[in-house]
């Protein structure tokens, strides 16, 4: 007969969950962080409980360890590295990672796995490698639902191989920082998509990975993305706050390229609250910063904040205070500097520059600009930012109640794409 999971049940009968009340906890967290409703019920919690099943799938261990608070090791699960050979696990394992949610292959070489014992920094490095890898994926393109994925799997695998290993304190303070980072990832491909829900759940559990790290640039990423979240999501206050942290933070100290970034952040979110005065003090002291900073070595993800990306974010600050002539200024210095790899912010800020000359006036440049937005864009970018940009454009020019060609034509044909 086989035994009974004894530690999932005292968890579960210390948070007094019922097996349909845990089930539906689980397919909650499901859909915040896939978009689709889970599909986990009683029965799957009783084969648990017996332990007929000795390692959820990814996604669904994931959502169980938030649930329950614990990792799936200390819920009494077993990792398949212990319970299934190698050989058996891995075809299945490796496709599982490689396949996108409709079926599509990813282009990301197969994620290291290393095998139980000591870690050391060539493990470390190994792992680096796959986290860059989905940073390029996610440049390219941007918002996809499976770059989202593998980075979470990414994080579980590491959280996964700590608990499984011994290593040095160094070693895993890294990786913790690693994970942290990886999940940051994952939270900006939901941001990508508009799924500031999605996001704000990946990027709890990377705060915690980022104070086991011990690491201040690693806390700075994780509230540079909980600050976007919250400006996405509309709360400008909590994202004023959430600068405010980036700004004290000690590598802003430091480091005077992330003090600039803390600052146009603080800008961004006192220049939607209509706080003119503030915004503009935070813009300067921020432009400010990056002249200071120096080309050094830093983290792959903050490498996007160069003088183009400075351009940009100071376009969001001068369209919130309606300055829309200097807002285009900005995007048009962007674009022309902008690598033509990062095809993602290059259609973004295309779409913002149709939507500064929009609210200008220039309806028929609008249109024409809007529509190069549209094509730079991969057909199979999850970017909803640049659709929902373009929506915006769409509406500016719609209420301006223009009936040339050029409009009308534009205005059928980006209705079939926004």
């Amino acid at each position: 007969m086989t035994q009974g999971n004894r530690k999932l049940a005292a968890r579960i009968a210390e948070f007094g969950f019922s097996q349909a009340e845990l089930a539906r906890q689980i397919n909650a967290e499901i859909e915040l962080l896939t978009g689709k409703q889970g599909n986990v019920t009683d029965a799957d919690i009783r084969r648990w409980l017996r332990g007929v099943t000795k390692w959820p799938q990814d996604r669904i261990r994931l959502c169980l360890e938030k649930v329950l608070d614990a990792s799936a090791e200390d819920l009494g699960f077993v990792p398949r590295k212990k319970c299934i050979a190698p050989a058996e696990e891995d075809p299945v394992h490796r496709r599982e990672l490689l396949t996108a949610v409709g079926g599509t292959a990813l282009v990301v070489a197969a994620p290291y796995a290393p095998v139980p014992g000591r870690l050391g920094v060539d493990d470390v490095r190994r792992f680096h490698q796959d986290y860059v890898a989905i940073l390029r994926k996610d440049q390219a393109g941007g918002g996809a639902r499976k770059v989202e994925y593998l980075a979470v799997e990414m994080a579980s695998r590491i959280q996964s191989t700590l608990a499984m290993a011994s290593c040095s304190t160094r070693v895993r303070n890294m990786l913790h920082r690693l994970a942290a980072e990886v999940l940051s990832s994952a939270a900006f491909a939901a941001i990508d998509a508009s799924s500031p829900q999605r996001a704000r759940a990946h990027l709890d559990k990377a705060l915690a990975f980022a104070g086991l790290s011990r690491d201040s640039e690693t806390l700075y990423h994780v509230w540079n993305h909980l600050t976007l979240t919250s400006s996405q999501r509309e709360n400008h206050a909590e994202a004023v706050a959430g600068s405010e942290v980036l700004k004290r933070s000690a590598i802003a100290r430091r480091d005077p390229l992330y003090a600039a970034l803390g600052h146009i952040r603080n800008a961004n979110g006192l220049a939607r609250l209509r706080h003119r005065s503030e915004a503009l003090r935070a813009l300067s002291e921020g432009e400010r910063a990056f002249a200071r900073s120096a080309d050094r070595q830093r983290p792959e993800w903050i490498r996007f904040f160069d003088s183009s990306e400075m351009d940009a974010l100071s376009s969001f600050i001068w369209s919130a205070l309606g300055d829309h002539g200097r807002a285009e200024y900005c995007l048009h210095r962007t674009l022309a500097a902008i690598p033509d790899t990062m095809a993602r912010n290059k259609a973004l800020y295309t779409a913002h520059l149709s939507l500064a000359q929009a609210r200008q006036g220039d309806l028929e440049l609008a249109c024409a600009t809007g529509r190069q937005a549209h094509a730079l864009l991969p057909p199979s970018s999850g970017s909803r930012r640049t659709a929902h940009t373009l929506a915006a454009t769409r509406n500016v020019i719609v209420a301006s109640g223009a009936e040339s060609p050029e409009v009308v034509e534009w205005i059928e044909e980006s209705h079939q794409w926004i």
